[in-house]
């Protein structure tokens, strides 16, 4: 029988300006398949220009029923974009952890957070008029929040910030928005991802 997963996130879990096949979890979950782990494709709660609270509000609209065998969260980088301070992400950020173990039926095990990518180094954000360098430590403060809630639940959290920064500017790295990743940029993450997820979803080894 085939596990269950569900992908919470924003546009980068949506995958603005890609196929649905192009997305990270949806690459993920091939990957996994690849390796012999059956997992669904992803049932995906996730939209272009979410904050935490929105997307929080948007799973008690959803109420998707689980259990799950497996969940990813990706989420901040709106609240961030918005001005909101790190004081405030952290405890709305918290409780989505806590919904997605839930979801994994308790199973912290079972959840996987990736960090939130670098928006300032594209094409956007250099238009933006923003200090990229404001941007880039403020994005780390959010990260560090969200890496220390995981560890404190036993959630894998996967780094993909430096990847986001690496890929910079080039253009096949995003998609025609000169701001969200192209599939060739998710595909990286779901590289990332793929050894910490086939740890999570393999079985038990038995020992005679």
């Amino acid at each position: 029988m085939a596990l269950r997963y569900l992908a919470l996130g924003d546009s980068y879990t949506i995958g603005e300006g890609v196929a649905p096949e192009g997305r990270w979890p949806h690459q993920l979950a091939r990957a996994l398949r690849a390796d012999g782990i059956a997992l669904d494709d992803p049932l995906t709660i996730a939209a272009t220009g979410w904050t935490t609270d929105e997307l929080n509000a948007a799973i008690d609209a959803s109420d998707p029923q689980g259990p799950f065998d497996f969940a990813s969260l990706l989420i901040g980088v709106n609240n961030q974009y918005r001005g909101q301070p790190v004081e405030r992400y952290a405890p709305e950020f918290t409780a989505l952890v806590e919904r997605a173990i839930g979801f994994a039926a308790g199973r912290a095990d079972r959840v996987l957070v990736l960090s939130i990518p670098d928006w300032g180094v594209t094409p956007f954000g250099a238009a933006s008029g923003r200090d990229r360098d404001a941007i880039a430590r403020e994005l780390d403060a959010f990260n560090a929040a969200a890496r220390a809630a995981c560890a404190a639940r036993g959630v894998a959290f996967v780094d993909i910030t430096a990847a986001s920064r690496a890929a910079d500017a080039a253009p096949a790295m995003l998609a025609d928005d000169g701001l969200h990743p192209s599939a060739t940029q998710y595909a990286d993450w779901a590289r990332l991802a793929l050894p910490v997820a086939r740890r999570l979803l393999q079985p038990p080894r038995t020992t005679p």
